[in-house]
């Protein structure tokens, strides 16, 4: 079996580790949690090391737990923000819980009869029933003031200058947090917990709350935030967060944005989000150097992750719309993919309506008249017989050609192109 420290560290997984743990590792398989606030309904990127970590943790034959918060959520952790979260209502949180669940099974081994099989637990389902004096009495005594105090969390937001300071609520958080591991390490046997780097200070409470209430020996293990080459923030485009639910990203714009990182990055992200052995990472690292152009580093990066999280097929349907726009591809290709595809691949792509009630409409009349694709049908009428216009990917250098029904792309949509680069969608209504 796989050394799960040694794994990490040749992958750039380590950010701080306490003493003793690789240690306690080597002595047998352990259990160990990862702490996912569910204050949405989907995963993002963002998430994926604290996965990935996990995924190594059982392939090396050890037990892991994802704990989403649904306690915690309602709260919302300090470490690393500036400002107090929403609290969630009950409805919101179960719903949230069951979606992550389902993402979290394409990456952790939860229906097995393996020892080691993955167990899903709400820190919601313990501390539902706590009374406030029950909380203060038992949870309150373990850990001091100062000790919390000085955590760095705690101190970045009370010396904010542009901050009111931080809400009771909020100062709370790394006590549930703490007893979170208590409360697995008494029940579970779980004696190490994973995470950001961010989440040290609340790691590391809880170490020292079993070490006060058990005597019980308890480890930390964190990975560090992803950056980018650039300075952006990882995970991140214009639109916002990439998630890992395909009704918000699509599995294409998924692809994509593995594909189009820099080559310092997938130089990184290769092997922090992928399964891929050493061997076979350094040789991709290495034949990726002698042609950077040809971006094979990225490829199996966007290969290997759009993979694990939509599976084969929409990976085959994600290289397929980027042939569309990137490569070669006929009509037949573009016929295939289904209308969220076909809208992802040209998003941003000028779009022009037309009633379906003009059909039959000649090209000239389509592309000059009912739309600007083309300032003039001189210039359209050109372009046509010059061998250069395209519909549906397929050249088109008739200029009595007649737009129909047949042109139509899934009920409503017909491609026009001009030259290699130039796209137009025309709605047809």
């Amino acid at each position: 079996m796989k050394n799960f420290v040694e794994e990490l560290k040749w992958r750039g997984m380590i950010h701080d580790i306490m003493p003793g743990t690789e240690d306690a590792l080597k002595k047998g398989p352990m259990s160990a949690y990862v702490g996912i606030d569910p204050t949405g309904d989907s995963l993002h990127i963002g998430h994926l090391v604290s996965i990935m970590i996990l995924k190594h943790f059982q392939s090396c034959g050890n037990k892991p737990f994802a704990l989403v918060g649904g306690a915690t959520g309602m709260i919302g952790d300090p470490s690393g923000k500036s400002q107090e979260r929403n609290l969630l209502d009950n409805e919101t949180l179960e719903h949230n819980v069951k979606c992550i669940k389902t993402q979290l099974s394409r990456f952790l081994d939860f229906d097995s009869d393996a020892p080691n099989k993955a167990v899903l637990v709400n820190n919601y389902d313990w501390m539902k029933d706590y009374t406030f004096i029950d909380f203060t009495r038992d949870i309150g005594k373990m850990i001091t003031v100062n000790y919390m105090m000085a955590k760095d969390s705690v101190k970045k937001r009370l010396s904010s200058e542009s901050r009111e300071g931080m809400s009771f609520t909020e100062f709370t958080y790394q006590l549930l947090q703490g007893y979170d591991f208590v409360y697995l390490y008494e029940n579970y046997g779980v004696k190490l917990q994973l995470g950001g780097a961010d989440q040290w200070g609340n790691i590391t409470t809880g170490t020292e709350m079993i070490r006060r209430r058990n005597g019980g020996e308890a480890y930390a293990l964190t990975c560090p935030l992803i950056t980018k080459a650039d300075g952006g923030k990882f995970g991140k485009t214009e639109k916002g967060n990439i998630w890992l639910d395909p009704e918000r990203t699509s599995p294409y714009q998924f692809y994509q944005f593995w594909l189009n990182v820099s080559d310092e990055d997938a130089e990184k992200y290769i092997k922090i989000f992928t399964m891929l052995d050493r061997e076979t990472v350094e040789g991709a690292i290495a034949e990726h150097k002698t042609d950077p152009g040809l971006r094979t580093l990225q490829k199996l990066l966007a290969k290997e992750v759009t993979i694990m999280v939509h599976g084969e097929k929409e990976y085959e349907k994600a290289v397929s719309a980027s042939r569309i726009l990137f490569g070669k591809s006929t009509s037949e290709d573009l016929r295939k993919l289904d209308e969220k595809t076909f809208l992802a691949v040209f998003d941003g792509v000028p779009t022009f309506e037309i009633d379906k009630s003009k059909l039959p409409l000649g090209i000239l009349d389509a592309l000059a008249t009912e739309t600007s694709i083309f300032p003039s049908k001189g210039e359209a009428r050109k372009m046509i017989q010059g061998n250069g216009f395209s519909l549906n990917k397929d050249k088109v250098n008739d200029i009595a050609y007649t737009l129909s029904e047949k042109d139509i792309i899934d009920g409503k949509y017909i491609l026009a192109q001009k030259g290699k680069k130039d796209y137009y969608i025309i709605i047809v209504r």
